[in-house]
């Protein structure tokens, strides 16, 4: 019997997954346990139309990342920080000061978690970093890190 899977049931699909399955252990678990429900033909057209929206919306959201990556491929972000003597900074460059770097000099908005800056930035100079914007789509960027200036 062919089932359509309401939530995600382990060792057999995620859910909106069409799976085959004997009657029984559809008539027996499945079913009362409302985790899936007979793949009709209105059922399966609901599916196919929830799947080609969602793909809609994967395809947009990665064209929209694939142009901010463009836009900021090779970009550098300007950085100013507290610093000691010969360019020690007196704590180190967070990813949370990066994003927060990035949005207010070119208006891109990035998860602190998906800002790679490599090894923790502890003096001045100029580095590489990596920003991922969305799943696959990555850019590299340069963080120029500058002491404050009095």
């Amino acid at each position: 019997m062919k089932v359509v899977l309401l939530k995600d049931v382990k060792n057999m699909g995620k859910r909106d997954d069409i799976v085959t399955v004997s009657d029984g252990y559809a008539r027996n678990f499945l079913f009362p346990q409302k985790l899936a429900a007979e793949a009709k033909e209105g059922t399966l057209k609901e599916i196919a139309r929830k799947r080609s929206a969602q793909e809609a919306r994967e395809a947009e959201q990665r064209a929209e990342a694939e142009a901010k990556a463009a836009l900021l491929r090779g970009k550098i972000i300007a950085l100013q920080v507290k610093c000691g003597e010969k360019g020690r900074l007196y704590g180190s460059v967070t990813s949370a000061e990066v994003a927060e770097a990035l949005e207010k000099q070119y208006g891109i908005q990035a998860d602190k978690r998906k800002i790679d800056i490599g090894d923790p930035i502890r003096e001045t100079g100029i580095r590489e970093i990596t920003v991922r914007l969305y799943t696959g789509v990555t850019t590299k960027m340069k963080l120029d890190v500058q002491p404050i200036q009095k």
